[in-house]
């Protein structure tokens, strides 16, 4: 911190951030984590700091993260090559299974570590653990990725009751015992939804929605879902901006409050977003 910031604008601030935590207070907050704010390691503890203060101020946080990228580098380290259709990973009995050491294995548990080390208590699970995601093949061309057919939301609200931050890798399951890879946005979409949360907050590597998307001025700070379909009319959300306006959407058709598409390589942006009036990022609504 500054160390021209004085003792009384330190308490300043705490003061200012009393309504947005009376406000959050006791409510479910879902993280979509991914993007470079998972990689890069001074923001990865910037955002468990955000998570850990969050869980202090009676928060209850959920964690659900992804991976891509570093299933990507396993596969290579293993000589197989990655292969997608459509932007999504071609996932045979073999990728499934590098996928779950990753996501289950070495990502959640490093994330559980990192939380303890901010002095929090977290607990790691995969949807696999008590069937939390149940899933059934989304596209034969794309071998073991999921699509979601149910949410057992029961061990997060379990873990949430018992005062943990439950750290929710997404790997999927049907009752035949086959194991699936899930879209980490598509399955924060469908928990936040499970536990009602009063925002689901989903990191990424741009800003927001932008009218201009070289603009990062032209962000777009506010959507509504019946505003959606005109920008995806107009080209304005486009590319890789698609899938998540619609996880949002889908979300909120699930009973979230408000979801907010924020830039995860800024600093404290979680904090940013609940805990200011500017926000971060752009927030998308009902009507």
């Amino acid at each position: 911190m500054d160390k021209n910031f004085t003792n009384l604008q330190r308490a300043e601030v705490l003061v200012q951030a009393l309504p947005y935590i009376k406000r959050y207070n006791g409510e479910v907050v879902v993280v979509k984590y991914g993007g470079n704010a998972m990689i890069n390691p001074e923001l990865k503890e910037q955002v468990m700091e955000d998570i850990v203060l969050l869980w202090l101020t009676g928060v209850k946080v959920v964690l659900v993260h992804g991976g891509g990228p570093e299933i990507s580098d396993m596969m290579n380290k293993l000589g197989k090559k990655s292969e997608f259709v459509n932007g999504l990973r071609v996932t045979d009995k073999e990728t499934v299974d590098i996928a779950q050491m990753v996501l289950a294995g070495k990502i959640n548990k490093s994330l559980v570590t990192y939380l303890e080390a901010k002095g929090g208590k977290a607990m790691g699970i995969s949807g696999m653990d008590g069937r939390l995601i149940e899933a059934k093949i989304k596209d034969e061309r794309l071998g073991y990725v999921g699509e979601i057919t149910k949410i057992n939301i029961q061990p997060v609200s379990d873990l949430l009751e018992k005062g943990y931050i439950p750290v929710v890798s997404t790997i999927g399951c049907d009752r035949d015992g086959n194991t699936y890879n899930i879209n980490a946005d598509t399955a924060a979409a469908h928990i936040a939804g499970a536990l009602n949360a009063k925002r689901l907050i989903m990191m990424t590597d741009i800003a927001g929605v932008l009218k201009d998307k070289d603009d990062p001025s032209t962000l777009i700070p506010d959507i509504r879902v019946s505003e959606a379909k005109k920008l995806f009319d107009e080209g304005v959300i486009s590319g890789g901006m698609i899938p998540k306006v619609d996880c949002c959407i889908e979300a909120i058709s699930r009973g979230v409050k408000k979801v907010i598409i924020m830039d995860g390589r800024v600093p404290h942006s979680i904090l940013m977003e609940l805990f200011t009036d500017e926000g971060a990022g752009t927030m998308v609504h009902g009507d």
